[in-house]
């Protein structure tokens, strides 16, 4: 296998996952961790599935899979525990184009789902091509203890400040950005002195006395 990473916009999009066991909730929690529409197709349900549907954050068709008309679905994941029943509906979902994962199932997907980390819109991802997602998940576990929540707030002023640096037409060179974020600019960040914070990634970029004029 040889994949390309890639981090999908699935907001608002239609996502449908067969199964209903806890394989299955982890699969849901990823895709309403990224704003997706979800949609469940199982006769039975993991009850934090069971609690997702009555709090109408999703849709749930109570039966076995059957053929289903997968036109519109972003993305397709298969993760009952019947090894049959995944078969078909990545054959199915493949016939009418919609990506798919079967779980646990590398030659079948068409892309799989990697460890990740989320600090806001901070996210950290990792995968061992299917080989070992007992090491995936170490690796996200070393990953979730140095991305702190500080990140977030990190980014928010990076942002904040490229737009600014845009609207007055100024740039900066992709090594300066590097170089600004620094140990002192985050640990600013982390106090909540967000002025500071923002004086001090400036004159590392050498804007400052732009920003002024």
């Amino acid at each position: 296998m040889a994949y390309y990473p890639v981090f999908l916009e699935l907001k608002g999009r239609p996502c449908l996952v067969v199964g209903g066991g806890v394989v299955a909730a982890r699969k849901v929690e990823g895709l309403l961790a990224a704003v997706a529409r979800v949609t469940v197709v199982s006769p039975a349900l993991d009850p934090d599935l069971a609690k997702l549907v009555s709090e109408k954050r999703i849709a749930h068709v109570d039966r076995p899979y059957q053929h289903i008309d997968f036109k519109g679905y972003a993305v397709v994941i298969a993760a009952t525990d019947d090894a049959a029943t995944n078969e078909r509906v990545a054959a199915d979902a493949r016939q009418r184009g919609a990506l798919v994962n079967v779980v646990d199932k590398p030659a079948l997907c068409d892309f799989i789902v990697p460890s990740v980390v989320r600090r806001g819109d901070v996210v950290l991802a990792v995968s061992t091509g299917g080989l070992s997602p007992a090491l995936a998940r170490w690796l996200r576990e070393e990953m979730e203890s140095y991305l702190s929540e500080d990140f977030e707030r990190l980014a928010q002023l990076l942002a904040e400040v490229r737009v600014e640096l845009r609207e007055r037409g100024l740039s900066v060179a992709p090594e300066a950005w590097q170089g600004a974020i620094d140990s002192g600019l985050r640990d600013l960040v982390a106090a909540g002195r967000h002025d500071e914070a923002r004086a001090r990634l400036l004159s590392a970029l050498g804007v400052a006395t732009q920003l002024k004029a």
